[in-house]
């Protein structure tokens, strides 16, 4: 045998340590099916299946739709999984923002697991293999039922004492609706929801953020800080989501520059991406955004204008593990750091890990399932301190490194009986979808 060239016995030796029944060119795929579980909220599942008995997993975004998904099976039925490239830019065109995007996302992830597990390799090796062997995670802390100081500080330190050292918690609107006088003026009447937002987008500047709302969330920021130390990271989400100026989210974050918070997260809607950098200029507080925003495409306008400081994608949204380490690559040719939102189950959070190894300019990725008793159950291959410390070890296994319990996903469907029910229904091709071939 010659340098570049395999003999046939050298060949035979290298096919038969690749985990398939046949030769991974005659992978086919031949159905797609999912389950949605409940959770803080509900998460579409599905599996792609094959001809060789191998299936792959996904996740569909957290509060879309199983049918994001189901509506590209008959582009997939009779295609070769490892042509995951392929594939995605078939279906890209058909996504979108937010949880449209959801569909084409989960099904990357569900075909790279199905090519890891054919070939014997983890999914972080298809993504230019690992800057890290343990990925730091952040904890999500949903606002207290108390939101006050006290109440704070003690959901942050529940998160504290699971070794978490990076930490986010929500100040929600409805923590500025509550505050004595932290609102001035009146809201302009209209047909919007207000029991559900203290302002409307869009609804004018009728009413505004107050001195005393500024006042109530500085008091909450400095009790976690004085409570946790200097030695955790903390950030915070929701306080603006989208019911907030431009104006109001920079006076907002100027009162809380003096506890060096890690990011100020989504200050203003997710589109506006001159706002976003209006307020990233005015503070010395990063800003995190971009869980929203579909594709590298979506990205570019809000990286080469750096209107975030961090970028934030929802690889669930963002098209998944290759094209979200795409995305961190070119924000890191502008000196911009990637953190990974992630609510989901373990199979989105392992995709996550995967592709949060694969960045050489990571912050950490999102746990959103803390407070979710059984999160771990549904998947096999995760210990018991799998988050020890603050950080998950990175997979070798193949594929995602985990498989599904389904005998856990069956106790909380959200539709109970419906674990990966046949869906015949979506194999013919449907309006809207070019026809191609199954070759």
């Amino acid at each position: 045998m010659t340098i570049g060239h395999l003999d046939d016995a050298a060949l035979g030796r290298v096919e038969n340590a690749v985990s398939t029944h046949s030769r991974p060119s005659d992978l086919r795929i031949t159905d797609l099916r999912a389950a949605v579980v409940t959770g803080s909220g509900y998460y579409p599942l599905i599996r792609i299946d094959t001809n060789q008995g191998l299936s792959g997993i996904g996740e569909v975004r957290d509060g879309g739709h199983a049918e994001n998904a189901l509506q590209f099976k008959h582009v997939l039925l009779g295609q070769n999984p490892c042509n995951v490239d392929m594939i995605f830019s078939a279906l890209r065109r058909y996504g979108s923002w937010g949880r449209e995007g959801g569909g084409v996302s989960g099904i990357e992830i569900a075909l790279w697991d199905l090519v890891g597990k054919a070939y014997g390799v983890p999914c972080h090796q298809f993504l230019g293999g690992k800057h890290r062997d343990r990925v730091r995670i952040y904890g999500d802390t949903p606002a207290p039922a108390q939101m006050t100081p006290a109440g704070y500080v003690e959901a942050v330190l529940r998160r504290k004492a699971l070794g978490l050292t990076f930490i986010k918690f929500d100040l929600p609107p409805r923590f500025f609706n509550g505050a004595a006088n932290a609102l001035v003026g009146q809201a302009t009447l209209h047909e919007y929801d207000l029991a559900k937002a203290w302002r409307a987008p869009g609804a004018g500047r009728g009413i505004k953020l107050g001195q005393a709302g500024i006042a109530a969330a500085v008091d909450v920021v400095r009790a976690v800080r004085e409570a946790v130390g200097n030695d955790i990271s903390l950030c915070i989400d929701h306080f603006g989501e989208g019911y907030m100026t431009a104006d109001e989210a920079i006076r907002l974050g100027q009162a809380l520059e003096p506890f060096d918070l890690a990011w100020l997260e989504d200050p203003l809607p997710w589109h506006d991406f001159a706002g976003h950098k209006k307020v990233a200029d005015a503070l010395l507080t990063p800003i995190a955004a971009g869980e929203e925003l579909y594709l590298w495409d979506g990205f570019r306008e809000p990286i080469e204008t750096r209107a975030f400081d961090i970028l934030h994608p929802d690889l669930l949204t963002s098209g998944g593990m290759l094209e979200t380490k795409r995305i961190a690559d070119y924000g890191e040719r502008y000196g911009l750091a990637t953190a990974l939102h992630a609510c989901c189950t373990p199979v989105g959070f392992m995709a996550n890990v995967h592709c949060g190894a694969a960045i050489s300019g990571l912050v950490a990725v999102e746990h959103h399932g803390l407070d979710i008793p059984y999160w771990r159950d549904l998947v096999t291959g995760l210990d018991p301190d799998y988050m020890a410390d603050g950080y998950v070890t990175v997979p070798d296994a193949p594929g995602l490194g985990v498989e599904l319990n389904e005998e856990a996903i069956a106790a909380h469907l959200r539709i109970p009986g419906a674990l990966f029910q046949p869906t015949e229904e979506w194999n013919r091709i449907r309006v809207g979808f070019e026809r191609r071939s199954r070759g």
